[in-house]
C-alpha cells in the first residue's frame, strides 16, 4: 500500500522590518504568499493528487498557506505543534536586512557549539518531532496522500537526516524555497522515495522576504547564464 506525505514550506511572509520572526505570533502571508498557496492548490488538484487531510504548524503563515489547499479538497486545516518553526535566540533581530550583524561580538557566546546548534533548537530535536509528525500522518492516511505545512529549517533538517547528510549545514545550501514541497513516498511503513518540487516556482523571482537557500528556479537560472 503506497502512501505519500507531502511536507510543504509556507509562502512569502509579510515582514517589512526584515526580522527573524521565528515563533513570534502574527506574520501572515503577503499577497504573493497567497498566490503561492493558491498556485500549489491548483497543481495538487490538476495533478490528480489524492489529498485526504491537510495539517499545518500552528503559526499563522503556515495555517494561511494550508487554507487554499484544504479548501480545494473540502477538508479542514488541522494543527500539529510538531511542525512548528525551530526556536531561535535571534528572534526579533533584523538579520534579513543585514546579516553582518550576526558577527557582532555580543553574539559570539551563542556560537559555542555550531554542531548542535547552541543558538537554536537542536537538530536532533527537530528530526525527532518531524519524524513523529510524518509517521503519524502516514499512518492516519494509509493508501492516500496527506499535506503537512511547516517551515524551512525543520523541513530541511528532516530531509538531510533521511538522505544521510550531516545535520549541521550552511543555511545558504538549503533546497527548500517558499511554497516548495518535499514528498515522502512510503510502501506500507517503508520509505521508498523522496522528491523535491516547487509548485509555485514561477513566482519566486517576485518574492522580497527570502531567507538563505536554493531553489530549482535559481539553479535553472544559473545554468542558463
Amino acid at each position: 500500500m503506497e502512501t505519500t506525505v507531502h511536507v510543504m514550506r509556507h509562502g512569502e511572509v509579510d515582514n517589512p522590518q526584515t526580522i527573524l520572526y521565528g515563533r513570534r505570533p502574527g506574520f501572515g502571508l503577503t499577497d504573493l504568499g497567497w498566490k503561492m498557496a493558491r498556485a500549489a492548490a491548483r497543481i495538487f488538484v490538476d495533478g490528480g493528487h489524492d489529498i485526504r487531510s491537510v495539517v499545518a504548524s500552528p503559526l499563522l503563515r503556515a495555517q494561511m498557506t494550508a487554507t487554499p489547499i484544504a479548501q480545494a479538497y473540502g477538508v479542514e486545516v488541522g494543527s500539529d505543534a510538531r511542525l512548528i518553526e525551530a526556536w531561535n535566540s535571534f528572534e526579533g533581530v533584523a538579520v534579513n536586512k543585514n546579516r553582518a550583524i550576526l558577527a557582532h561580538p555580543k553574539y559570539w557566546k551563542r556560537y559555542i557549539n555550531p554542531w548542535k546548534p547552541s543558538w537554536s533548537e537542536p537538530y536532533a530535536d527537530l528530526v525527532s518531532r518531524m519524524r513523529a509528525a510524518v509517521a503519524d500522518a502516514r499512518e492516519a492516511n494509509e493508501g492516500g496522500e496527506v499535506l503537512l505545512v511547516s517551515h524551512q529549517l525543520p523541513i530541511w533538517t528532516l530531509r538531510s537526516w533521511v538522505e544521510g547528510r550531516p545535520l549541521a549545514h550552511d543555511p545558504r545550501k538549503r533546497e527548500c524555497s517558499l511554497a516548495s514541497v518535499t514528498s515522502y513516498v512510503f510502501r506500507d511503513a517503508t520509505l521508498q522515495a523522496v522528491t523535491y518540487w516547487e509548485p509555485a516556482g514561477y513566482l519566486l523571482s517576485k518574492a522580497e522576504d527570502m531567507v538563505p537557500g536554493q531553489s530549482d528556479a535559481e539553479l535553472a537560472g544559473d545554468q542558463n547564464q
